[in-house]
């Protein structure tokens, strides 16, 4: 068996790579344990400078991987490249900070004298999704490596070449063979993998459906695991917001990577007084992007990564207009080479239709009109999922629904990003856990209370 990558914009083959076998498959295990038992040893300096290095490489490098991202999964080429130089910030990021967050902490009271500390636990799993095909394997890796673990990493097969680049780059920092690994294998060897005595925990980028599954495996075995999961992010819309920058922002959050975000703004919750104002504001906006070639700078919006992912958004896009949703724009696979899709505005969706009800995951812009504050947050909150939120209005008055909404992150008056400072992951059926930050980089230690009489 082999993974292929294909060309979204063409559809034709780029590269292929034959999977792991089962006796490679052991053997980077054993080399992942072998490594950790000296890794985790290492100083935070140490870890420290391969990181830096590993930051020089990719800003270094960022045209030739945002070319290899483009090529492989379709992302407009500024974005890629913006997404090479994202991970640089990361590394740089845990660099600077990493041994503040894992330093021991001394607690002293009366009749106490103890630390806690910090410990890895050994090799790590990730499970990641091909739509930030660099971002997300880096935000696991880096907080993963700064705290001492060795990192494995099964890559979407639809992006084989971003897996053995990754590699390469970590190789080339100065990671040791086993501190950092790609694992070639299908869906029921990561399931062998995650049930492996070596592997001590695992992280998953990807829909829901496959954190249920990877969540009931881990549990089985008693292993830590961290979600991230689908979202269907609510953009509400107040009146008194600045409209202009609220358009602006609403295109960006629903079209950035072609909308193949799990963050990006899926259900746009607008405010009676505001509402055909914006809708008008929103679909001239969307009228005038380009989409097309996604190697051409001029390109605002590419093809979708695979031709199924159209299909279902086009499935997605007829049953919510059957439903009674209303097509102002697009709506349509494009008459030409590759899995291109002219980016639908709908307006009247409401529960019940797949527009509302389910993730949309790609550049299509769903739009219901409310009464008010209060009907924007319950309609917010009618959701399975709770991944990220934004608010856009008066900063008071938006301030005071981000308390409402049940969301992992709430953004007023700014798009929801992943940022290595913030804690970032969902509730409900958008996972748990969290990547980044503090709270990040303790998800895979031993958080360890050392007393002393």
């Amino acid at each position: 068996m082999t993974f292929r990558a294909l060309n979204p914009a063409t559809g034709d083959v780029l590269t292929t790579r034959d999977l792991h076998t089962a006796e490679e498959v052991e053997r980077r295990l054993a080399t992942a344990q072998e490594a950790f038992t000296a890794y985790r040893r290492t100083s935070f300096d140490d870890r420290s400078r391969r990181l830096r290095r590993l930051a020089t490489l990719l800003r270094d490098r960022a045209g030739e991987l945002g070319e290899l991202m483009t090529a492989e999964m379709g992302k407009p080429i500024e974005q890629a490249r913006g997404e090479a130089r994202k991970c640089a910030w990361v590394c740089d990021y845990f660099a600077d900070q990493g041994a503040h967050f894992l330093a021991p902490e001394p607690l002293r009271e009366e009749d106490l004298n103890a630390r806690v500390d910090f410990q890895p636990l050994g090799p790590i799993l990730a499970i990641m999704p091909w739509n930030f095909p660099l971002w997300q394997v880096f935000r696991f890796a880096v907080p993963t490596l700064m705290a001492g673990n060795t990192a494995l990493l099964k890559h979407a097969p639809n992006v084989p070449g971003c897996s053995a680049i990754i590699a390469d780059l970590f190789e080339e920092a100065g990671f040791a063979d086993g501190e950092f690994q790609e694992l070639l294998i299908d869906v029921d060897a990561t399931a062998d993998v995650i049930a492996d005595r070596r592997i001590r925990g695992v992280a998953l980028t990807g829909s829901t459906a496959a954190g249920r599954a990877v969540a009931a495996q881990a549990g089985q075995h008693l292993k830590p695991c961290v979600l991230e999961l689908g979202g269907s992010d609510p953009f509400i819309v107040l009146d008194g917001c600045d409209l202009d920058h609220t358009v602006d922002q609403a295109v960006f959050a629903r079209m950035m990577n072609n909308g193949q975000s799990c963050i990006a703004a899926k259900r746009f919750l607008v405010e009676e007084p505001i509402y055909d104002r914006f809708l008008s504001a929103l679909k001239k906006a969307i009228e005038s992007l380009t989409v097309g070639d996604p190697t051409d700078e001029a390109t605002d919006v590419g093809p979708m990564a695979r031709e199924d992912l159209r299909d279902e958004l086009h499935r997605q896009v007829r049953e919510s207009i059957d439903a009674g949703a209303r097509l102002l724009v697009g709506g349509e696979p494009l008459d030409r080479p590759g899995f291109f899709y002219a980016p639908p505005l709908l307006t009247g969706v409401a529960p019940g239709m797949p527009a509302f009800d389910e993730e949309i995951f790609g550049p299509a812009a769903a739009v219901t009109r409310v009464a008010d504050a209060a009907e924007a947050v319950a309609l917010a909150n009618h959701t399975d999922y709770g991944l990220g939120a934004s608010v856009w209005g008066p900063p008071e008055a938006a301030a005071s629904l981000a308390r409402e909404l049940q969301a992992g992150a709430v953004a007023i008056n700014e798009s929801v990003k992943s940022d290595p400072r913030l804690p970032f992951g969902g509730i409900k059926d958008s996972g748990f856990g969290r990547e980044l930050s503090a709270f990040g980089i303790r998800e895979f230690v031993n958080i360890k209370p050392v007393v002393q009489a």
